[in-house]
């Protein structure tokens, strides 16, 4: 009998669209002998599966959750130590709020060793496909990446931050605090500010909604649109019809 090696690999499924994952992924994913994927993974990435290889959901949808971290954490020890090799798939990438670093911190204690896939982010990824640029010469020098709700449940201090800046701002899990997020914007005179929200970003089903600040809670009321959802604030969303235009031409003359 060989030996069981425990090992664990967190690996980056990437925004949703299921083409949106790298090589390195699903050579990591074919070679599992247990794969524990999250609520925001596309589903048919687990087709690269071996047919022998367990399959868990560990997600949350709508607050409901599967397991609790502190169950995930032990169920990858327990899983390695059992199977040998575990991989952990998240959506976007596992290392920007997706708790990617804490789980490795957590295994490598019973001596399991750990590897790390990044996975394209959805902060990235689904404003281009809108067609919105995160930095463009005389609109955005820079960019924040900010949760919408802290650990404790609360806005994150950085969105007031963000909102004095000249930044593009990505806000990822922030539909709950939509209210908070545009009265900050509001209070430092950012009323005019464009704002995109695009719901399910790169699936089939993407929707997206734009306005500005001062209206934008009303088009989420008309598109009604949800989690899960990016918002993005600042001047680039002004940019999105002419890089719209041209990758919908590009798409077009690809099919």
């Amino acid at each position: 009998m060989s030996k069981i090696t425990p090992k664990l690999t967190v690996v980056g499924a990437g925004p949703g669209d299921a083409d949106l994952i790298t090589l390195k992924a699903i050579k990591a994913i074919k070679a599992a002998n247990v794969v524990l994927y999250d609520a925001l993974i596309n589903e048919e990435l687990l087709q690269y599966a071996s047919a022998n290889a367990e399959l868990i959901f560990v997600g949350k949808r709508k607050g409901c959750y599967a397991f609790q971290q502190e169950q995930i954490n032990e169920l990858i020890v327990e899983k390695a130590k059992e199977k040998g090799h575990v991989v952990r798939l998240k959506g976007g990438d596992p290392f920007i709020f997706g708790r990617g670093a804490e789980e490795i911190d957590y295994v490598t204690q019973f001596g399991i060793e750990t590897y790390v896939v990044p996975g394209i982010t959805s902060a990235i990824a689904v404003p281009a496909y809108q067609g919105i640029p995160l930095t463009k010469r005389g609109a955005s020098e820079s960019f924040w990446v900010i949760t919408g709700t802290t650990k404790n449940h609360d806005l994150s201090t950085d969105v007031p931050l963000a909102a004095k800046s000249t930044a593009t701002v990505v806000i990822l899990m922030g539909m709950h605090k939509l209210n908070e997020i545009v009265r900050v914007f509001s209070e430092v005179n950012k009323q005019d500010t464009p704002v995109a929200i695009i719901q399910n970003g790169t699936r089939d089903d993407e929707q997206v909604g734009i306005g500005k600040i001062a209206t934008i809670e009303a088009v989420v009321a008309e598109k009604q649109l949800a989690s899960p959802a990016i918002i993005v604030i600042g001047e680039v969303v002004r940019e999105r019809v002419v890089l719209s235009s041209i990758y919908n031409e590009v798409k077009s003359k690809q099919v």
